[in-house]
């Protein structure tokens, strides 16, 4: 996709631009988005934007599911808002990532709340939350491509869990 580069560092160059105009919308944290289906670079872009930022913290929607089964469902919701409510009112981030090796949540993460909190992954930009993010990123791709980039990144098997893809 090298035709794609330029293009994604125009993008880029736009959103590191705009970051630093953004008003907090939760507690003292400016809220960053990423969404986008299965395999359209939103892991990528959200450590492009982390990696320029000082103070800055990244929550994966995979840590935040709990199984395929978990995925999309007001339980994800739920955590989202729990999440955004601790960094509000008690400016810290408080939760347990999922292990999807072992099948089970892991041990509980604390951090201070961070000057910028980028929530990446399918799901993280549900009108649910919007009232505290600061700025909402969607991210396209092609069926086809998500699809191949998914299969690469994670093997075949996980292609039975795509169904926009099949």
């Amino acid at each position: 996709m090298a035709g794609n580069v330029g293009y994604v560092n125009q993008n880029l160059h736009k959103i590191l631009e705009l970051i630093p105009k953004l008003e907090p919308k939760c507690g003292n944290s400016v809220v960053i988005t990423v969404d986008g289906p299965s395999g359209s670079g939103k892991t990528t872009l959200a450590k492009e934007i982390s990696a320029v930022l000082d103070l800055s913290y990244t929550v994966h929607m995979d840590d935040l599911y709990e199984g395929w089964e978990s995925t999309l469902t007001p339980k994800l919701t739920g955590k989202l808002s729990e999440i955004l409510m601790q960094v509000k009112i008690e400016n810290r981030i408080r939760f347990a990532p999922y292990s999807w090796l072992e099948s089970r949540l892991a041990a509980e993460i604390q951090s201070p709340a961070p000057k910028y909190l980028i929530l990446e992954g399918v799901g993280s930009g549900q009108s649910a939350i919007r009232s505290y993010v600061s700025l909402a990123l969607w991210i396209e791709v092609l069926p086809g491509i998500g699809l191949e980039r998914v299969i690469k990144r994670d093997g075949p098997a996980v292609a039975a869990f795509m169904p926009d893809f099949i």
